[in-house]
């Protein structure tokens, strides 16, 4: 099945864009900020979102984590 089709897949690969995006933009900077437009621009605006909401995407990845452990 697709991650398109399945919620819980849907949200599991977004949720690993927006982390590893801001863990590329912490440690190569100047790859992400020259392309804050277009469609490297989602890759940019990811990881703006990871940085900012720091607290709430590791909270968000535990509630992730116990939801794959619980319906495995």
């Amino acid at each position: 099945m697709s991650a398109l089709f399945n919620l819980q897949s849907l949200l599991l690969v977004i949720l690993l864009l927006i982390c590893t995006c801001a863990h590329v933009h912490q440690i190569f900077p100047a790859i992400l900020d020259r392309n804050k437009t277009g469609l490297m621009g989602v890759f940019w605006k990811s990881a703006r979102i990871g940085e900012r909401l720091s607290p709430y995407m590791s909270l968000w990845c535990l509630f992730m984590a116990g939801s794959i452990f619980l319906s495995s």
